[in-house]
């Protein structure tokens, strides 16, 4: 059994990897070259606001998933997992209108902070505190039951 959850340990990982990935093929984002460009001069791209919001939606919920496959198997704990996916979903809830307030300054509000505001909406960068976090928790829980 334990050779199971490494294995969907590792397929969570490998599907977080692949919507790095394929980021550009599956989501709609226009501000993906603007950004990899990383030249203040590039002119601001053209979007559609209703296509955009929808893309960053549909990749926060495949990496909620992904992410909540990883927890789940890490520490087989349902609380665990429901508070990681609570966790994630509240950051995004309030990194998400802030970084759209951003699209909507065209980045007047600064190019570094709308940078870092759209990598937590694009990406599961809560999940590196949330894994340490958890494993702490169970190595603090069995330093108890000794």
């Amino acid at each position: 059994m334990k050779i199971l959850n490494w294995f969907l340990v590792i397929a969570g990982v490998v599907g977080l990897i692949s919507v790095r990935l394929l980021e550009d093929r599956l989501f709609y984002d226009p501000f993906l070259n603007y950004f990899h460009e990383a030249v203040k001069n590039i002119t601001f791209p053209e979007f559609v606001w209703g296509k955009l919001i929808i893309g960053h939606l549909f990749r926060f919920i495949l990496n909620l998933f992904f992410s909540c496959l990883i927890i789940h198997f890490l520490f087989k704990n349902k609380q665990w997992t429901l508070q990681g996916a609570l966790m994630i979903t509240i950051i995004f809830f309030i990194t998400f209108p802030i970084y759209l307030y951003c699209v909507y300054d065209r980045f007047d509000i600064g190019y570094l902070f709308s940078f870092y505001m759209r990598r937590f909406v694009i990406q599961p960068l809560i999940l590196l505190l949330i894994v340490p976090m958890f494993y702490y928790r169970k190595q603090i829980g069995t330093l108890k039951n000794t």
